[in-house]
């Protein structure tokens, strides 16, 4: 099966570019290095970058006009020089042509973890997004650098909630519900967030007896966080948060949703009296994709398939899904079917692609039929990682992500109260 740019480079040649959600995929990525801050071509183009969207610089032309097979040899060899001293994470949401030299594949925290079991490594190069690079640094060993190849690789969805707005909304909710414990003990609010966010945002959680969770652990630390609290204030995957709650059998009618920069969000203080899971506005461009119509479709043209879907999803959509689930899960059911099976998959292209090749005895799509990767996550090609690890191998280090130590101390104690949660 042709990768994700492959295909994209064919359609947009072809003239067949309503298969793609915008022509300038078909662009190198360093054609959007400059101007004003954006994410870039791909599921999250039409959402607004903040003013401080980190930009990435010119690398140099020899990694811009290189060919593929030379970006592949001239990566091998630096890989090869560094030998241990470096180690390359690749997200499942990444290009094929990059995650080919990763050293370990996952979702972010996995990565994260898998980088602690090369403590021997002096440098640690995230192919994936800003968050996740932060979160490897909040995590690596004193003297272990964290390198995102691309520094423009963020994430729209994390960018959803900043530090301010979060310390506005917590300030409005201590006004209402004060800071007292009930007779049981448990505070007004606990804060919870998902993986999905700054350092700073994890920070703030830390600091406030919150929480961090993934998507495959978040009913889990929902569960915890009632023990412990009243309510959960839940940031910055709306979806997330309400397909959680509700199958743990929260009313949506308990389930207000909080939009920044209004008085109380939106609601009213009598709304926000009886919440139980105050969801916070904020989404993944992906996975806001995917509709119910896609899945009838799916049924209609496949009798029998079997349609799995990310907890990001919508929640129609993910009720109307045979199953819904991290990418872990996803990977760990396909892999779990023994006989040749009909697959419909919610979640980024790429990893579905992948998923298609990996298991060619399964029929394996994805559900949306227009190919739409990770604007972001995009934003990483074979000419960064050439280019920052042939940096590494002369000496300099380029796009360092380093976390000032008070937040990060804050934000690994959000973490850690994430891995004593264990499902």
């Amino acid at each position: 099966m042709s990768s994700v740019n492959s295909t994209i480079q064919r359609l947009v040649l072809s003239r067949t570019p309503e298969s793609t959600c915008g022509t300038d995929l078909a662009k190198a990525p360093w054609a959007f290095d400059a101007g004003a801050p954006a994410y870039g071509p791909g599921a999250s183009r039409f959402d607004e970058a903040p003013a401080a969207t980190p930009r990435q610089g010119e690398i140099p032309a020899e990694y811009r006009e290189a060919s593929d097979e030379e970006l592949f040899a001239r990566i091998l060899a630096a890989k090869e020089t560094l030998g241990e001293r470096v180690v390359v994470l690749g997200h499942f949401y990444q290009r094929d042509e990059v995650v080919r030299f990763a050293d370990f594949v996952g979702d972010s925290f996995q990565l994260a973890n898998a980088a602690l079991t090369r403590r021997e490594a002096e440098y640690i190069v995230f192919c994936g997004v800003h968050f996740m690079a932060e979160t490897a640094d909040v995590l690596s060993r004193d003297g272990q650098a964290v390198i995102l190849p691309n520094l423009a690789a963020g994430c729209s969805m994390a960018d959803m909630a900043d530090e301010s707005s979060v310390e506005e909304c917590w300030e409005q909710l201590e006004e209402l519900y004060g800071t007292e414990p009930d007779a049981e003990g448990r505070v007004p609010v606990i804060p919870v967030t998902y993986m999905n966010c700054s350092a700073a945002l994890k920070a703030f959680v830390g600091r406030h007896g919150g929480i961090v969770c993934t998507s495959s652990n978040a009913a889990t630390v929902l569960e915890w966080a009632f023990q412990r609290g009243q309510r959960v204030l839940f940031f910055p995957d709306q979806h997330l948060g309400r397909n959680t709650a509700k199958a743990m059998g929260i009313p949506l009618e308990q389930m207000p949703m909080w939009t920044p920069r209004k008085a109380l969000g939106g609601n009213t203080a009598e709304t926000l009296e009886t919440a139980r899971v105050i969801l916070w506005h904020g989404f993944c461009s992906v996975h806001k994709r995917f509709t119910v119509a896609q899945i009838d479709k799916a049924r209609a043209e496949h009798p029998g398939v079997r349609v799995i879907v990310h907890p990001e999803c919508p929640m129609p959509v993910v009720d109307a899904a045979d199953a819904a689930g991290s990418t872990d899960f996803i990977q760990k059911a396909i892999a779990a079917a023994t006989e040749p099976s009909t697959f419909a998959i919610g979640t980024e292209i790429n990893m579905v692609n992948r998923l298609a090749a990996q298991y060619p005895q399964h029929t394996i799509f994805c559900l949306d039929p227009v190919i739409c990767p990770c604007s972001t996550m995009y934003r990483i090609h074979p000419g960064y990682l050439a280019w920052v690890l042939e940096e590494l191998v002369a000496g300099r280090v380029v796009n360092r992500i380093t976390v000032d130590e008070g937040v990060a101390a804050d934000a690994r104690t959000a973490l850690e109260r994430m891995l004593a949660a264990r499902p």
